[in-house]
Order: C-alpha cells, then sequence, then structure tokens
C-alpha cells in the first residue's frame, strides 16, 4: 500500500544545512561533469561521464550501495522496481545502465539535457504512430550502451511491495531482438523503503529535499536476479510477468 502524505515535512535547521552542502557538492560535481563530458565526446561512442555523475549524486545524497547475484555485463535490458529518484543514481552506479523515460520528461529542456547525455530513450506510451521508432531507439540504445534500464509499473510504490507491472512498455522485446538478455532487479531499501519512497501526495522536490536531509546514510541493496529464458520470454506479457514475480518473490524472501 502507498503512503499518501498530505503535506511537506518540517525540516530541522540541521537538515537545511546539510541540503545546502549536498546541493552546493551536486552543483560542482555537475559543473566539472559537464565539462568533461564534452571534453570526451569527441573521443567515444558510449560516453562514461554521466554514469559518473549518477553515481556521484547518490554518494553525496548518503546513499551506502550493496549488490547482490551476478549482473551481464553486456546486452542487459534490466526490469526493476521503481521506489525513489534514488533508483536512477543506483542502477548507474553498478551497472552505467542508460534509461527508458516517459515523454513527458522531454517537455523540459534542461531535464532533457541531462538525460540525453546519459543516452535515456524517451517513449511516448500514448503515441501509437511512433511505436515502431521507439522499438528502434531502444534496441540501439542497448546496443550502444551495453544496458538499458526499465521501471515497468510505469510510477514508484513505497518499496514494500509492486504495483503492476504495465507489458506494453516492453514493445521492443517483442521479438526478443538477439543478444539481449532480460534481468529482473530487486532494488531494496529494507525497513525504511516506506519513508524512503516517493508516494502519495507528496510532491519530487520535498521528496528530494527531505532525503538530502538525512542524517542516517541510505542502505540500498541492489539484487540481480536470474535472467529470464525459455516460455518466459515469449511475448512481453510473459516477461513482465515473469519479472515481477522474480522481484516479488525476492522481495519477500
Amino acid at each position: 500500500m502507498a503512503i499518501a502524505l498530505s503535506q511537506p515535512r518540517q525540516l530541522s535547521l540541521a537538515g537545511w544545512i546539510r541540503v545546502s552542502l549536498r546541493l552546493m557538492v551536486m552543483l560542482a560535481l555537475l559543473l566539472v561533469c559537464v565539462a568533461a563530458y564534452y571534453l570526451a565526446r569527441p573521443f567515444t561512442r558510449h560516453n562514461p561521464v554521466p554514469r559518473f555523475f549518477l553515481a556521484g549524486v547518490g554518494a553525496i545524497a548518503g546513499m551506502r550501495l550493496r549488490t547482490r547475484g551476478e549482473k551481464v555485463h553486456r546486452g542487459a535490458f534490466l526490469l526493476a522496481n521503481h521506489v525513489s529518484w534514488l533508483d536512477i543514481p543506483a542502477i548507474a552506479a553498478t551497472t552505467g545502465s542508460a534509461f527508458v523515460g516517459h515523454d513527458g520528461l522531454a517537455s523540459m529542456p534542461l531535464l532533457k539535457w541531462l538525460c540525453k547525455m546519459n543516452d535515456t530513450v524517451f517513449v511516448a506510451r500514448h503515441d501509437r504512430k511512433s511505436v515502431a521508432r521507439q522499438v528502434e531507439d531502444v534496441r540501439t540504445a542497448i546496443r550502444d550502451t551495453g544496458a538499458l534500464t526499465i521501471f515497468p509499473e510505469g510510477t514508484t510504490s513505497d518499496g514494500t511491495g509492486l504495483l503492476p507491472f504495465k507489458s506494453s512498455l516492453l514493445s521492443a522485446l517483442e521479438p526478443l531482438p538477439d543478444g539481449i538478455a532480460v534481468q529482473p532487479v530487486l532494488l531494496d531499501f529494507g525497513p525504511e523503503a516506506a519513508d524512503i519512497a516517493w508516494v502519495g501526495e507528496e510532491h519530487g522536490v520535498d521528496n528530494f529535499l527531505r532525503l538530502l536531509a538525512r542524517r542516517r546514510p541510505i542502505a540500498l541493496t541492489i539484487h540481480f536476479l536470474p535472467i529470464l529464458s525459455g516460455a518466459e520470454l515469449t511475448n512481453r506479457k510473459a516477461i513482465a510477468q515473469a519479472a515481477r514475480e522474480a522481484i516479488q518473490a525476492r522481495l519477500n524472501g
């Protein structure tokens, strides 16, 4: 069940100090990484700087990562549960993955610019005419970046359970391209998941500031589950169901 937050939580003075310090460090990191990105761009097809930046953002925010299981190192399509904005820095830090995002993000110029640096593939969920192009964009991103992550719930949950997986978001995997491994991933924030989660009526900015204000580290364990195989890959609905069942089983375990 999602937790509905009716109003922003008030931050203490110490909390605001932590927010200010962390934002200043993040801004400094951004400036350095933007310069490094454009310096490296002529020499690499898969620019590593955006993933370095995202990993740095997670570390500055106080995130402490552990991994379990064996991750696919090339040609991975990762299906992960979605709890917080921290999910993206965490996955980028551990896999170097690019991401699939909804086209609403592309309407914000600054955010679109940052997302494109990280090879984000924008999908228009309600535009049937562009499905073929979107499928090709997804397959190209997997081929170019080595890993691409999608959050098939389509939104965030409270971290204690899963929402239904939307198989329509997996159209690019039907039929499954050669050389692509589909791997379910569980993002487990442990007993503090519901407090970390961005759900209910809480504004995104409020959640962002609240997490930056925390004194305690944010512990996240990323479970790389066995890749799907056989009948699990029959079609996108089978993929969505198998991935959800695998993630749910590990979450319950």
